[in-house]
C-alpha cells in the first residue's frame, strides 16, 4: 500500500465549500479519506460534500467561535468515528494600502485568519490526543500563504495573520509532541491561485494603483515565481494529502512552501 494513501482515514476541512478547501476536501477524498467539510455556506457545502460521494457530510461552522468548533468537531466525530486529519483552510484576505486600513476590517482577519486556526488547533488536539472523543493521534495542517514569506503591497494585515499562522504551528507542534499527542501539526505556504480570492486580490491591488492592471500584477507574480507560473489548486491539495499521509510521518512543526519558488 502506498504511503500516500489515506483510506480510513478521517479528514476535516474548514472552508471546504469553495476554492483551496473544496480541492483539499476532493483531494483527501481521492485518496481514501472520508471528509466533513466545514463551512458557514451550508448550501456550497452540501453540494461539496454530496459531490465527494457516499459517506462524506458537511457541518456548519464559523470559525471564531469556540462553541461553533465544539459542536462541529464532535458533530465530525460522531459521523466519522474518529478524527485523523485537520485542514485549517478558512480565512479571508481583504486588500488596503497601510494609510488606509479599517480597524473593522483588520479585527475580521485575526479572527478568522488567527483566531480560528487558533481555535482549530485547540478543539482538533483535544479531539486526536489519547484522552479525546478520536484518541489516536493524527495529523493537523494550516495553511498559511506565501505572503507571509515575502513583501507584496497591499496585503500587510493579511501578511501579519498568515505569518501568524506559521509561528503557531511551529508551537502547537512542539507542544503535542512533548504531551505526547500523537499530533503531527505543518502548515503550507500556497502562492498565488487563481481562484475567487486570488482574482479578487490581482484587481484590488490595481484599483489602489499598485498595478497598471490585475493582468499586470498577475504577470508580476508569475515574473517572481521561478517556476514560471501561478499556483493550481491541485499543487496545494497534493501537499495537504502529503501532510496528511504516513509519507510525512517525521514530519512536524514545518512549513512546506508550494508556491513555484516564489518566497525562497
Amino acid at each position: 500500500m502506498s504511503v500516500f494513501e489515506l483510506s480510513g482515514r478521517k479528514a476535516l476541512v474548514t472552508g471546504g465549500a469553495q476554492g483551496l478547501g473544496e480541492g483539499m476536501a476532493q483531494a483527501l477524498a481521492d485518496a481514501g479519506a472520508t471528509v466533513v467539510v466545514a463551512d458557514l455556506q451550508e448550501e456550497l457545502g452540501h453540494k461539496v460534500a454530496e459531490s465527494l460521494g457516499e459517506g462524506h457530510a458537511f457541518v456548519k461552522l464559523d470559525v471564531t467561535s469556540d462553541e461553533g468548533w465544539e459542536a462541529a468537531i464532535g458533530e465530525a466525530v460522531g459521523h466519522l468515528g474518529g478524527l485523523d486529519i485537520l485542514v485549517n483552510n478558512a480565512g479571508i484576505e481583504i486588500t488596503s494600502l497601510f494609510t488606509e486600513i479599517q480597524a473593522d476590517q483588520v479585527k475580521k482577519m485575526l479572527d478568522v485568519n488567527v483566531l480560528g486556526t487558533a481555535l482549530g488547533i485547540k478543539h482538533g488536539l483535544r479531539a486526536m490526543r489519547p484522552d479525546g472523543p478520536a484518541g489516536k493521534g493524527g495529523s493537523i495542517i494550516n495553511i498559511a500563504s506565501v505572503a507571509a514569506t515575502i513583501a507584496f503591497p497591499g496585503i500587510g494585515i493579511y501578511s501579519g495573520t498568515k505569518s501568524a499562522v506559521e509561528r503557531m504551528t511551529k508551537v502547537a507542534a512542539m507542544e503535542a509532541g512533548k504531551l505526547g499527542y500523537g499530533v503531527r501539526v505543518n502548515c503550507i505556504f500556497p502562492g498565488l491561485v487563481p481562484t475567487a480570492m486570488g482574482a479578487g486580490l490581482a484587481n484590488d491591488v490595481a484599483e489602489l494603483g499598485l498595478f497598471a492592471s490585475p493582468e499586470a500584477a498577475v504577470g508580476a507574480v508569475v515574473e517572481l515565481t521561478p517556476a514560471g507560473r501561478l499556483g493550481a489548486v491541485d499543487d496545494m491539495a497534493d501537499a495537504v494529502v502529503f501532510l496528511a499521509s504516513d509519507a510525512s510521518r517525521f514530519i512536524t512543526g514545518a512549513g512546506l512552501p508550494v508556491d513555484g519558488g516564489m518566497g525562497m
